[in-house]
C-alpha cells in the first residue's frame, strides 16, 4: 500500500528522468532535477533536526517552488506556501498562527522573507545544490505515516482571520488516484496551471504530473488579461488539459477570443469553484466540439475536488450544470437543518465523509469543531463529516446539483430569496456576460453588479420578465470587470463592501 506521495516522484524520476516535469515556458525542470533538488532539501532539513513542523516557502511561482514543497515533505515536515502578492497583513496573520522556525526563499523575495521575523531563512539555491544523505532520508521515511500532514493551505475566514487547512498523505493519494481515474490523465497529458501555488487547487496538475510523468506549464498570470495571447500560449506548448476556475474560462469566451482563435490541442476542459454561466459554457462547447468537459466540485477541507460531472448528455435550456457524483471513496450526504437525510428533490446542506477529509484547521480547534462534526446519521461510533455550507439537491438523472451557498439565501420583504436566481436571470439578457448579486443587510437592499454592453434600463426590463417584484434589485451597477480573488473566484466580499457605499 502506498503511504507517501513521494513514491510518485521517485517512480517517475526513475522511469522518465529527462522528461520535462514543470515549466514556465521559459524555464523548466525535469523529473530527475525535481527529485534530486527535493531530496537535497529534505536531507538538509532532516540533518538540522526538523520534523513534523511547518516550513514556509516564500517563492515566486516556478518549478523550483514545487521542488521546495517536496523537499519539505522529504524531511517529514509540511509546507506552507506564501508569495510576494499576498498582502503584508495576511502574511503576518498566517505566520502568527504557524509560528514557524524556518523559511525557504528565492533570491527575489529574500529581503522581504528576512524581514518577517522567522528564525532561520535559507535560499532555495543553496539548499537544492547540497549533497543528498540517503541515511537521513531513510530514517524519515521509516517514521512517516500516511496520516502525517504534507501541507497547510490558508483560506479566508469569516472573521477575516485566515484558516489553515491541514492535509495528509492519505487524503492526497486518494485524491490523485480518484481524480486521475475520473478524468483519464496519462503520460501524454500536458497541463496548463492557472491557480497560485499557495492554494490547494494546483494539486489537480501537480500530483497527476508526478504519478504519470505528465507535464505542467505554469501560465503567466498577466496572460489572463489578454485572452488571445493566452490561447496562443496554450497552442505554443500544445496544452491538451486545463483544470481552471470558471472565471478564467469566462474571461476568454466573454471577450470573443474564441471567435478569433481556439486552443486547438485542448481535449479536456475541467472547471470548478463557481457556477459556469450557461451562455459561456455553451460558447466553449461550440468552440471545442471534440473536447470532453468536466464540472468539478469540492472544498479545500476535503482535499480539493470531491465530485465530478462528465458532460456526456445535452443540457436542457436553463438547466444548471450538475456537479454529478462523488469520487471513489467519498460520500455525499444532503442533510436538512434538523439533521435528517434530504428527501428526493429536497434541498439539503452538502456534507462530505471519507478519507478525502483533511485533518482540520491548524492551531484552531474551535473552528475545526464547528466545521468537522459527528455524522448525525451515525450514532454508533465516531465518524466525522465536513459541512460545506453549500446547498444542493439531486436532479431527475440522480446527479448532484449545487443550488447556492447557505449564506446567499436572504430574507427580504418577508420572502426567502436565493441571490443566485437573480444572477441567473441577469445572465439571460443577451449582452450580459457576468453578474454577481449581493445583499446590503444594513439598508435591506439587493444590489446587482454586471458586466456587459447593455444599459441598466434594458437589463431592468429583462429582469422584469423573469423575477417577481420582491426579487428585483434596488441598484444595478455596471462594471468593466468583476473583481476576483487571488484564486480567480468572484470577490463577493469586496462587492458587498462596495454595495454598502452606493
Amino acid at each position: 500500500m502506498q503511504k507517501n506521495i513521494l513514491i510518485y516522484l521517485e517512480n517517475t524520476a526513475a522511469r522518465l528522468p529527462d522528461k520535462l516535469a514543470f515549466s514556465t515556458g521559459k524555464e523548466g525542470m525535469t523529473f530527475s532535477q525535481v527529485q534530486r533538488g527535493a531530496a537535497a532539501i529534505g536531507s538538509f532539513l532532516g540533518k538540522e533536526g526538523f520534523w513534523g513542523e511547518p516550513i514556509v516557502i516564500f517563492m515566486d511561482k516556478h518549478p523550483r517552488t514545487v521542488t521546495a514543497f517536496f523537499g519539505v515533505i522529504y524531511a517529514g515536515c509540511f509546507y506552507v506556501c506564501l508569495d510576494e502578492k499576498m498582502p503584508e497583513a495576511r502574511v503576518r496573520a498566517i505566520l502568527e498562527n504557524l509560528k514557524p522556525r524556518a523559511m525557504i526563499s528565492d533570491g527575489k523575495n529574500l529581503k522581504r522573507a528576512q524581514s518577517l521575523g522567522v528564525e532561520r531563512v535559507w535560499l532555495y539555491d543553496d539548499l537544492a545544490s547540497l549533497d543528498i544523505c540517503p541515511d537521513t532520508l531513510a530514517v524519515v521515511r521509516e517514521r512517516q505515516c500516511d496520516t502525517d500532514p504534507i501541507y497547510v493551505v490558508f483560506t479566508s475566514g469569516s472573521t477575516g482571520v485566515p484558516k489553515g487547512v491541514v492535509a495528509c498523505h492519505r487524503s492526497v493519494i486518494d485524491y490523485t488516484e480518484t481524480l486521475s481515474r475520473a478524468l483519464g490523465f496519462s503520460e501524454e497529458t500536458v497541463f496548463a496551471n492557472q491557480t497560485p501555488l499557495y492554494f490547494d487547487a494546483p494539486l489537480k496538475e501537480l500530483m497527476p504530473t508526478l504519478k504519470f510523468g505528465a507535464t505542467t506549464y505554469f501560465v503567466p498570470k498577466m496572460l489572463f488579461s489578454f485572452p488571445v495571447r493566452l490561447i496562443e500560449y496554450l497552442n505554443e506548448y500544445r496544452i491538451n488539459t486545463v483544470c481552471w476556475v470558471v472565471s478564467a474560462l469566462v474571461q476568454i469566451s466573454s471577450l470573443g477570443a474564441l471567435d478569433t482563435m481556439v486552443p486547438k490541442y485542448l481535449t479536456k476542459v475541467a472547471f470548478g469553484s463557481e457556477v459556469f454561466p450557461r451562455k459561456q459554457y455553451d460558447l466553449w462547447r461550440a468552440a471545442l466540439p471534440e473536447a470532453t468537459f468536466y464540472n468539478l466540485y469540492g472544498p479545500t477541507e476535503a482535499t480539493g475536488m470531491s465530485c465530478y460531472w462528465r458532460a456526456e448528455r445535452p443540457l436542457c435550456e436553463e438547466e444548471p450544470i450538475p456537479v454529478g457524483r462523488p469520487f471513489d471513496n467519498t460520500d455525499i450526504l444532503l442533510l436538512t437543518d434538523d439533521g435528517r437525510r434530504a428527501e428526493k428533490g429536497e434541498e439539503g446542506e452538502i456534507c462530505i465523509r471519507g478519507t478525502c477529509l483533511t485533518m482540520g484547521y491548524y492551531n484552531n480547534p474551535e473552528k475545526t469543531a464547528e466545521a468537522f462534526t459527528q455524522n448525525p446519521l451515525n450514532p454508533f461510533y465516531p465518524e466525522l463529516i465536513y459541512r460545506t455550507g453549500d446547498m444542493g439537491r439531486y436532479n431527475g438523472h440522480g446527479e448532484l446539483v449545487f443550488v447556492c451557498r447557505k449564506d446567499s439565501q436572504i430574507k427580504h420583504m418577508g420572502h426567502r430569496i436565493e441571490l443566485g436566481e437573480i444572477e441567473a436571470a441577469a445572465l439571460r439578457c443577451e449582452d450580459v456576460s457576468r453578474a454577481c448579486c449581493v445583499y446590503d443587510s444594513d439598508v435591506k437592499r439587493i444590489v446587482l453588479f454586471y458586466v456587459g454592453e447593455t444599459t441598466e434600463t434594458v437589463l431592468l426590463t429583462s429582469l422584469n420578465e423573469y423575477l417577481p417584484r420582491y426579487m428585483m434589485p434596488a441598484i444595478l451597477k455596471q462594471l468593466e470587470a468583476l473583481p476576483l480573488t487571488d484564486n480567480g473566484k468572484i470577490d463577493r466580499r469586496g462587492l458587498k463592501k462596495r454595495a454598502m457605499m452606493l
